[in-house]
């Protein structure tokens, strides 16, 4: 009997993108693109999430790259974002949005991501989880502004204030400052009040941190999903600086490319092919005992790499029922019963070890399997045997051979 092996690999792309508006006025908006992609690594197969491959800039990338790793949180430095005053900021105001005022969507958000092939929906979550960047002083001003009884000037912005987080850097000159803050899940607003009145501030570049929770990759199919959200930017927005403070754009979307690229490989031994079926013991055996087998069988191992969501197949070159035959020269037949043994880490449809599970012309019982993790060059095993009836009647015509062609199919188009 030979055995043919059909494998459809599954190695494609995913991809996500985020929008909502703000506001009466014309919306016009900052955008960011945010590229992730899911590939199974051999040496920590275990490990199934996304890898954020956007490229980082600003504080996190240049200065705390450990602290922010600690917090799962990314920077990036917009040079285009800018925020100007359109009134002086008191000394000593009483009212918080009056002067250097912050408060950014620091709670989750869920953004549905389409499969642009099969039009499957996945779920997404982002935050905010932090703000920083350069502000500078104008008409006079100085930093020196910020100074306090007790603290050193830059203390807010090196070390943080009410709910946000300082990252204990800071770079400045006699008008200029860089900072950053961490944002906690659910913050409220952050704001630093002046000793000194500030007859012109303005923002720029502007850093904000995220944080992104994807869905289990070994759930999704292989390919690119996209959406959109967009954060409102200004006095009651996402994004709210305050009263003062203006930005010159109104929204802010992130465009995200996730992509997924699923493994699926199968490996015969060399000669792993053509498949001979035997009785228990072997042939000799059964000739020195004189007694009929009770079946012919063949184990056939095989090795398999998997990351995602595969279904399997039968084909025949001689259909009898729902499974194969094998037929000898005088035409004679009998059916062949085929079935799989899958390694621990992938389970059937319903979270089942497979187990000699049977494999049928109509895909019944086989039409999904799913990988628990990523299972990388394990052992599985394909099952042939004729059973003691039909043994029976192969051996009505001793001496005769038996052959047929069975194509099992892998198929990751589930």
């Amino acid at each position: 009997m030979q055995l043919v092996t059909a494998i459809k690999k599954w190695l494609g792309p995913c991809a996500l993108a985020m929008g909502l508006g703000w506001a009466s006025l014309p919306v016009q908006a900052w955008e960011q693109n945010i590229t992730a992609v899911f590939r199974p690594d051999p040496t920590n197969p275990m490990v199934n999430k996304f890898q954020n491959t956007t490229p980082h800039s600003g504080i996190c990338a240049w200065h705390v790259p450990a602290l922010c790793e600690s917090f799962n949180t990314f920077s990036i430095r917009n040079d285009s974002m800018r925020f100007n005053s359109i009134a002086p900021i008191e000394a000593f105001h009483e009212d918080p949005r009056k002067g250097a005022y912050f408060k950014v969507p620091s709670s989750w958000r869920d953004v549905q991501v389409t499969h642009v092939a099969t039009g499957a929906v996945e779920t997404v979550q982002m935050r905010i989880a932090g703000i920083g960047g350069r502000w500078d002083v104008g008409g006079g001003a100085r930093v020196t502004v910020w100074s306090a009884p007790g603290r050193h000037w830059a203390d807010p912005w090196r070390y943080g204030v009410d709910s946000c987080r300082g990252v204990n850097y800071y770079t400045s000159s006699s008008t200029y400052l860089l900072y950053f803050w961490i944002i906690p899940e659910n913050a409220g607003a952050c704001s630093v009040i002046p000793s000194a009145p500030i007859p012109q501030m303005w923002y720029q570049p502007v850093e904000y941190g995220y944080e992104l929770r994807t869905p289990n990759p070994l759930g999704m199919a292989s390919g690119e999903y996209r959406g959109s959200l967009s954060y409102s930017i200004g006095p009651g927005g996402d994004f709210d600086f305050g009263d003062v403070m203006m930005p010159i754009e109104n929204t802010l979307t992130f465009n995200f490319d996730l992509r997924v690229d699923h493994i699926l490989k199968v490996e015969l031994p060399p000669g792993g092919n053509r498949v001979e079926l035997l009785p228990e013991g072997g042939w000799q055996a059964w000739l020195n005992r004189g007694r009929q087998p009770s079946r012919l069988f063949r184990d056939q191992t095989f090795r398999i790499y998997s990351s995602g969501h595969f279904k399997m197949q039968l084909e025949c070159s001689l259909v009898i029922g729902n499974t194969c035959g094998l037929r000898n020269g005088g035409g004679d037949e009998v059916p062949l019963q085929v079935s799989v043994t899958l390694p621990f880490g992938l389970q059937d449809q319903y979270g089942q070890a497979v187990n000699k599970l049977p494999l049928r012309l109509d895909g019944s019982g086989s039409e999904l399997f799913q990988s628990g993790h990523y299972v990388n060059n394990r052992p599985g095993s394909l099952h042939f045997a004729v059973e003691r009836d039909d043994v029976k009647e192969m051996l009505k015509q001793p001496g005769s051979t038996y052959t047929g062609v069975v194509t099992v199919i892998w198929d990751s188009e589930v």
